[in-house]
């Protein structure tokens, strides 16, 4: 028997005349429009084939996002496939956009060409690294530094380097696992290097790594758990402790940092994290971290510390593969002189660390009053942000923003208008954290969150008629 579900899709003239698919056929031609209708219609009956659109309820919320989503499949060829966003999550470092916002507008010297691996004043070829480890050096306080082109080409290279064929020593609470799958286990194998793990999940003793230390240990490896934490029943040897038991038998101490820490999170109110410089004045003698987190550059990863250990990493087969490209380089040395230079406002991940709630509440109620005049249920709300990145994990940051009603439909038409918003979905509605907005985009917001509230309001409508 066939199914009473079926009944409820619509007509193809119908379904052609919705405004989202009368405006992609301007753009695309009515051919085109049909037939990826046709395609849409075919997979809704499938899915009621296949039970997967048990109710009426659950094919009737399908159809009415059929329209809006074969505008954005017919759109989808054309877009620039790495479109600007307006980031209202409120979370910071979101991987998925990117990370760390960078300097605008973009140094000079990617304009045209540059000396990049040219001595200029001898007039023959250069390093291009040479400038940059300079400045690493001098930013952190460190003998030496080098720049690959992330965290985990670091840890590949530093492991490759120094451990390829030998033991590497390290804590089995500290086997993390981040975003995109990078398992330091993995990372470890691929480097040659051999994982001997010590101690257990929670507890992690001084003898215990003095217990793993043979003929073959080439390292002792400490990874800083930046994506979450464990609490209770809990010990672990200090970076000086290990330090000295790895120096008591000439090894050396390596530390995968990971966030960049370059200053102390208390001064915005969030918990201390280990600063790069900490770590290294601990006695660690190489520190690895990303250069797209709380250093706020680009995409990076950095390795500084004694000269013994970092220098010969440039040297490494490995290290061409690895190397960062011009933009890059330009980029980080740009961030670092604001670091080094005290400019922080000129990095956007502290201009917006450094808002303050009663200037964000200002700019959400003055929000709130241009939406509500043009008819929209808006609200002023207390929020959280988040630093994300994998960094701090559980704390949170006062923030102020912009509740919605709307759900995930609301917050679907926000991702498909120009640019697209990226919000949250609450149970308290739509929220819009201005703490990730920079505050020269508020009339953006606002004219998008109209855009997608009238695109909603005319597939009502079009459903009604």
């Amino acid at each position: 028997m066939t199914s009473p579900l079926y009944r409820r899709l619509p007509a193809m003239h119908q379904l052609l005349e919705a405004p989202w698919l009368r405006e992609a056929a301007a753009r695309h031609g009515r051919r085109a429009t049909t037939a990826a209708c046709q395609e849409a219609l075919t997979a809704l009956r499938a899915r009621i084939a296949s039970g997967e659109l048990r109710s009426a309820s659950e094919v009737d919320a399908a159809c009415a996002e059929l329209p809006r989503a074969i505008a954005a499949e017919l759109d989808a060829p054309h877009r620039h496939p790495y479109t600007g966003v307006l980031n209202a999550t409120g979370v910071l470092l979101h991987t998925n956009l990117g990370r760390a916002p960078l300097p605008w507008p973009p140094p000079g010297e990617l304009e045209g060409y540059l000396a990049l691996e040219y001595e200029l004043v001898e007039g023959h070829r250069g390093q291009r690294l040479d400038p940059i480890r300079r400045r690493l050096a001098e930013a952190f306080g460190a003998e030496a530094g080098v720049m690959v082109n992330n965290n985990a080409s670091a840890v590949l290279l530093l492991l490759a380097a120094h451990a390829a064929g030998r033991e590497v020593i390290v804590s089995r609470g500290q086997l993390i696992e981040i975003g995109g799958s990078f398992r330091l286990p993995d990372v470890m194998a691929a480097s040659g290097a051999r994982m001997v793990e010590v101690g257990c999940t929670n507890r992690t003793h001084l003898r215990d790594y003095e217990a793993a230390l043979g003929e073959g240990t080439a390292a002792i490896l400490v990874a800083h758990r930046s994506n979450f934490r464990i609490e209770g029943f809990t010990t672990e040897p200090s970076l000086e402790e290990l330090a000295a038991l790895a120096h008591a038998h000439d090894l050396p101490l390596f530390m995968d940092q990971g966030s960049g820490a370059i200053h102390d999170l208390g001064r915005w109110g969030l918990p201390h994290e280990p600063t790069v410089q900490e770590i290294l004045a601990a006695g660690a003698d190489v520190v690895c971290f990303s250069g797209d987190k709380l250093l706020g550059g680009p995409q990076a990863g950095i390795l500084v510390g004694a000269r013994r250990w970092v220098e010969p990493l440039a040297r490494h087969p490995m290290f061409r593969a690895l190397r960062p490209d011009k933009t890059a380089l330009v980029w980080m040395e740009r961030v670092l002189a604001d670091h080094w230079e005290g400019r922080l406002d000129e990095v956007p991940l502290y201009r917006m660390l450094s808002l303050s709630v009663d200037e964000l509440r200002r700019r959400a109620r003055r929000l709130v009053r241009r939406l509500r005049a043009a008819g929209l249920d808006a609200r002023a709300e207390a929020t959280t942000a988040a630093l994300g990145g994998g960094t701090t994990p559980g704390a949170g940051i006062p923030s102020f923003g912009v509740v919605l009603p709307g759900g995930e439909r609301l917050a679907a038409a926000l991702r498909a208008v120009r640019p697209p918003v990226v919000a949250r979905v609450e149970e308290r509605g739509v929220v819009l954290d201005l703490r990730t907005v920079p505050p020269g985009s508020d009339r953006t917001l606002e004219t998008a969150v109209l855009a997608a509230q009238g695109s909603m309001n005319q597939d009502q409508s079009q459903d009604g008629a």
